[in-house]
C-alpha cells in the first residue's frame, strides 16, 4: 500500500492537488496523510510566557485545523467513495519543511503531492516558495500540481536529462510505476546547454531501453536562460501531461532552479512536475 503525503493550507490550489492525487491513484491502494503545518511564529512572545494561555492558543489552532482536515476527508469520501483509499489527519506546529521531512520519515512516505500557486503578480515565480523549499530539501519525491490543473490521464510523460551521470534502476521505481499504471509513453528529453555533449549524447539510452518499454528519445539544444521555455514549448507541442526530473548536480532541475532569470519569466507553469531523489542524495 502506497503512503502519500498531502500537505494542505486549505487553499484552493492545495485542495486541487488533493483531488489530482485521488484521480491519479484511484486504482491503487493508498494511505493518504493529510498534513497541515502551523507556523511556530504564530505564538506571540507574551503568550509563550504564560503557559496556560499558550496551551489554550495551541489547542484552539490545532483543533480548528483538525476539523478542517476532517471536512476535507468527508468531501473526498463523498465524492470518490474509493474503498482502496484510507486517510490520516496530521496537524503539526513546526517549520514547514522540517515537518514534511519528519512526517515522511515516520510514516515512510513514498510521494509528496502538493499544489503550487503558479505565476502571479509582477515577479512571476514558478512555484510557491513552500513548494520550492520542499523540492530542494525533502528526502522524498515531490509531485507539484499547478493551480487549476486537473488530472486527465498521463498518456505522455517527459523525463528531462542531461545524461551527465549514471542512473540507477531503484531511483526510477516511482516513474516506472507511473508509466505502467497509466500506460504512458515515456519521452526521454535530453536538454543540451553547451556544445560539449557528443560523448554523453547517447550514454543513457541503454539504461532507458532496458528499464522502460519503447522510450522515445528527443533532444533540445538551448541556452541556459532558455531551458524552461524550450522544455515547456516541447511539452505543449507534444501534449506532455507530466514533466519528470531528478535532483542531482548538472541535472535539468539544477539548471532550471539555479537561474535567477528563470524566476522572473512570464510563463505560467501548467504541467505537473515530478521531482525524484537519487539514492545517494
Amino acid at each position: 500500500m502506497k503512503a502519500i503525503l498531502l500537505p494542505t493550507d486549505f487553499s484552493k490550489n492545495s485542495i486541487n492537488a488533493i483531488n489530482y492525487a485521488m484521480e491519479l491513484y484511484k486504482n491503487v491502494p493508498c494511505v493518504f496523510y493529510i498534513l497541515n503545518v502551523q507556523k511556530t511564529s504564530s505564538f506571540i512572545s507574551d503568550d509563550i510566557m504564560v503557559a496556560n494561555a499558550s496551551a489554550t492558543i495551541y489547542n484552539t489552532i490545532v483543533d480548528a485545523a483538525k476539523k478542517s482536515i476532517t471536512n476535507i476527508i468527508a468531501k473526498i469520501e463523498a465524492r470518490y467513495n474509493n474503498e482502496k483509499h484510507q486517510f490520516k489527519t496530521i496537524v503539526d506546529y513546526d517549520n514547514f519543511v522540517d515537518s514534511i521531512n519528519q512526517v515522511s520519515k515516520k510514516y515512510k512516505i513514498d510521494l509528496i503531492i502538493m499544489g503550487t500557486k503558479g505565476a502571479s503578480g509582477l515577479k512571476k515565480v514558478l512555484f510557491g516558495s513552500n513548494t520550492v523549499h520542499v523540492i530542494k530539501r525533502s528526502n522524498v519525491a515531490v509531485l507539484a500540481i499547478p493551480d487549476n490543473c486537473k488530472f486527465s490521464g498521463l498518456e505522455k510523460i517527459a523525463f528531462t536529462t542531461s545524461f551527465k551521470k549514471l542512473y540507477k534502476k531503484d531511483d526510477f521505481n516511482l516513474l516506472s510505476s507511473m508509466v505502467s499504471l497509466n500506460y504512458s509513453k515515456l519521452y526521454v528529453l535530453h536538454v543540451i546547454c553547451d556544445d560539449a555533449y557528443s560523448d554523453e549524447l547517447n550514454s543513457g539510452i541503454d539504461f532507458f531501453k532496458s528499464n522502460f518499454r519503447y522510450p522515445i528519445f528527443k533532444y533540445l539544444q538551448v541556452n541556459d536562460n532558455d531551458v524552461y521555455k524550450a522544455v515547456h514549448e516541447f511539452a505543449v507541442t507534444n501534449a506532455i501531461k507530466m514533466i519528470a526530473m531528478t535532483v542531482n548536480k548538472y541535472s535539468f532541475f539544477e539548471r532550471l532552479f539555479n537561474k535567477h532569470a528563470f524566476e522572473n519569466m512570464a510563463y505560467n507553469i501548467d504541467i505537473p512536475f515530478l521531482v525524484m531523489k537519487n539514492s545517494q542524495n
